[in-house]
This record gives C-alpha cells, structure tokens and sequence, in this order.
C-alpha cells in the first residue's frame, strides 16, 4: 500500500517526528505509517485472536539467523529497522542455537534502549538442553526455561510462551497448569502452543476449562502457499470455538517461495548450513521436486503480475483473517526491507489472482461436509 505526500497532508492529521528523522502517521483505523523520504509504508495491526494485544501483521524471527548467520552488530540494525518500521512483536526459542539467539536479541533490545510496553517479545520451551530435565513440557521445565528465556533476553517478563511441540510424556493437565502458574506470577503474559494438532489444543482448552486455569491464546503453525491444511481446515473449529490466534512461520518456505531455488541451491543458502541437511533432504526428494515445479509456474504468474515472487508468497499468508502475524525471517537488512513491501502488494492479489495461484499449487483443503444442508 502507498499514499502520496498530497494524501497525507489531506487527511489532516498530525505527524510526529522521530530521533532518526522519520515521520510517524497514526491514522484512526489502526495503521501507522513510517515515513522516509519518497517512501510510504503501512502496518497494519491485528488482535492476537480475541486477545487485546495489537501485533504487527509483519513481525521479525530470529530461527535459523540470529547466532547462525546474525551477530550483535547485524542483528541490531536488523531489529531497528524492523521495529522503525512499525513491527511490534519479536519471537524466539529457547532452541534456537541453544539459547544464543536469545542472548543476542536480548543485548540488542537493551542497547537499542526500546520501551518495554512498545513491543513484544516471545519464547517457546522444548528443547533446551541434552540433559533430560532441559527436555519437554514437564512442569518443572517449562518453569526453569521461561526463567533462563527471560534472562537471556534480558526483560522480567515473556509476552507470548509457546510449547514449542506437544509432548506425549507429559500430561497436557500438567502443562497446562505450569503455563497458567507463570501467568499468575507475573511472569508470561499469553501462552500458546506451536505445531499441536487441534485435538491437543482442544484437550488443553478443556482442562483449563475444568480447572479454572488460564487457556492458550495462540498457535504458531508452519503456513505458506505449500503447507496448508492445519491452518485452513484442521484448525477452523478453533477459531470460533476459542479466538485462537496464529503467528505463523515459514511463510516463504525455508526460502523455497522467494524463487532462488528454481534452478538449483545457491551457496549462501540455509540448505547449505551446517547441521541444515535435513532440510536440503526435504526439497531433494520427490514430493520436494513437485513443489519446486509448483514454484516455478508461481514465478511465471508473479512476472506476469509484475509482483515480486516473495511478496506474493508473504502478502498472501496475510490475506487469510486468521493469521494474527507473519514472522519474517531475514539474514541481511536488504531481505527485510524486501519482506516488509509485501504489504504493498495485498491489494492485487483478487479473487481471480487467487484462483489463478489456487490452480497452480491444487492444495486447498476441502471445505467442511454440509451433507447437502
């Protein structure tokens, strides 16, 4: 989306400079306008399901970047520029190269000096550590890591929490009841779950229910223009039943719908990192080699619509109303400010562009059996 300077005066509203000489535009309907020279961007801001917690449509991950192919100094200029653009949440992991990404997120929110109410930040617990007490949703370790997160990303307090994948040796009562005791300590805000199939979450739901504990808000599904059943068919019922919300992951799959992949892995690719195999294995194999014939029929409609491939790809995870946040995930600063124009695009994609996509990825979930009602 973009405005002209004509359009902004006229709207008549009041503008408020910034330290690094920007202009803020805050409009009525939400949106914020960060504005530089001969350029407009617009955020758009959205409840984390029927939380009152406002995230950015667009936010900014750390997988895979952060303590991998990020340091202190890239980081900071990443983190700037996502959040002098209008993105509000930040997410982690505890798993993300064993806590370094953390670390680094962590000095760079505090030399960046952010006010602790003008973001959010995230962790999620599972895997941290070798040790079988640094495994896993038992109550003990998700209290020990949310108090490890918090450390390392220097704040007294965790926004959003996720179980970062069902656990099948401890009881969901019991990890339902640790996240509803962090609530109750001040010390998590939200928690949620990431990849738990919907009967799990349902099952969560329901002990909270019977117990008076606090239920998750939220799921952090894998969503993208090749992966989609979870989000638009499993998980329908959840939406009504709980507002649940979603921050979804890998929307340009591993890199797979930016286009780069169509002729081969480039050097400097996430396929080519160390201890990364296993996703080199997924795209080699068959079923792998049909998508990339999928992406590559993609990037002959994007040319033809004259949208960059990887907009197309992130804008179109954002028209779904049930996406909550797309986490964008960038190794360079040239990646993000590319990821961020996505926004612009979400006006072309029409119903007939969809239809279009639909017909080349003929992946979209069956709708729910009426059984001729």
């Amino acid at each position: 989306m973009r405005a002209s300077g004509n359009s902004i005066h006229n709207m008549g509203l009041k503008s408020k400079p910034t330290k690094n000489i920007c202009i803020v535009q805050f409009f009525e309907n939400g949106y914020f306008a960060y504005i530089r020279p001969q350029k407009i961007e617009i955020m758009e801001y959205r409840r984390l399901g029927k939380s009152g917690l406002k995230v950015s449509a667009l936010s900014l991950g750390s997988w895979v970047t952060f303590g991998k192919q990020v340091e202190m100094k890239d980081a900071k200029i990443l983190l700037k520029t996502a959040y002098d653009a209008g993105i509000n949440f930040f997410d982690n992991a505890e798993g993300y190269e064993a806590g370094e990404s953390e670390k680094i997120m962590g000095d760079v929110i505090k030399s960046l000096g952010l006010a602790r109410d003008t973001f959010a930040v995230s962790s999620k617990v599972f895997w941290g550590g070798k040790h079988k007490m640094q495994m896993g949703l038992s109550a003990k370790h998700v209290r020990d890591a949310c108090d490890l997160a918090m450390k390392r990303l220097k704040v007294d307090y965790l926004d959003l929490y996720f179980c970062h994948r069902p656990d099948i040796d401890t009881p969901i009562e019991e990890t339902v009841r640790a996240m509803h005791n962090l609530v109750v300590q001040g010390k998590v805000i939200y928690w949620g779950t990431s990849e738990w199939s919907a009967q799990q979450i349902t099952e969560a739901h329901a002990v909270a229910r019977a117990n008076g504990l606090t239920p998750p808000v939220m799921e952090q599904p894998q969503y993208n223009l090749l992966h989609r059943d979870k989000v638009e068919a499993e998980f329908l019922p959840l939406y009504d039943n709980y507002g649940m919300g979603t921050t979804i992951w890998s929307p340009l799959a591993s890199g797979i719908l930016t286009g780069k992949y169509n002729d081969g892995i480039p050097s400097d690719s996430r396929l080519n990192l160390p201890d990364y195999q296993w996703l080199k294995d997924l795209w080699s194999g068959e079923d792998g080699k049909q998508k990339l014939e999928k992406v590559r029929k993609l990037t002959e409609l994007s040319k033809e619509l004259d949208i960059a491939l990887t907009h197309l790809s992130i804008a179109w995870c954002l028209r779904n109303p049930h996406v909550s946040t797309v986490i964008l995930g960038a190794s360079r600063l040239s990646q993000l400010e590319d990821n961020l124009k996505a926004l612009d695009v979400m006006k072309q994609l029409t119903p007939e562009v969809l239809r279009k996509i639909d017909a080349i990825v003929d992946n979209r979930p069956a709708a729910p059996e009426r059984f001729g009602q």
